[in-house]
């Protein structure tokens, strides 16, 4: 389906078709995966987590703060789908991913 045919605001599902072929690819695809309200939402409860888990210590009478490695939500593979709102910023996203996911109208 054509980009130019999505309106603004609507939702866009997407589903991952083709291995990409390159870090950068691998990137934008994860990154615009992150969109996803489910995986939002998982990423925001995880921060809430790590915040309740922060460990403060005092080194050289100084607070130091040990931080937790952030969570990896989304895992670009092939068959993986999202759904995303449409917003025309992400076109030119979309358009350097063409070649390796399909889009369809979402609900």
């Amino acid at each position: 389906m054509e980009l130019s045919s999505f309106k603004p605001g609507s939702t866009i599902a997407c589903t991952i078709v083709k291995a990409p072929r390159n870090p950068d690819q691998e990137a934008t695809i994860a990154r615009l995966m992150r969109l996803d309200p489910a995986s939002k939402k998982g990423l925001r409860r995880a921060q809430n987590l790590r915040r309740q888990r922060i460990v403060i210590y005092n080194r050289g009478n100084r607070d130091w703060v040990k931080r937790e490695k952030p969570a990896r939500v989304v895992r670009v593979e092939v068959g993986q789908n999202w759904s995303m709102p449409f917003t025309l910023d992400k076109v030119g996203d979309l358009k350097s991913i063409s070649a390796c996911i399909e889009f369809k109208a979402g609900k």
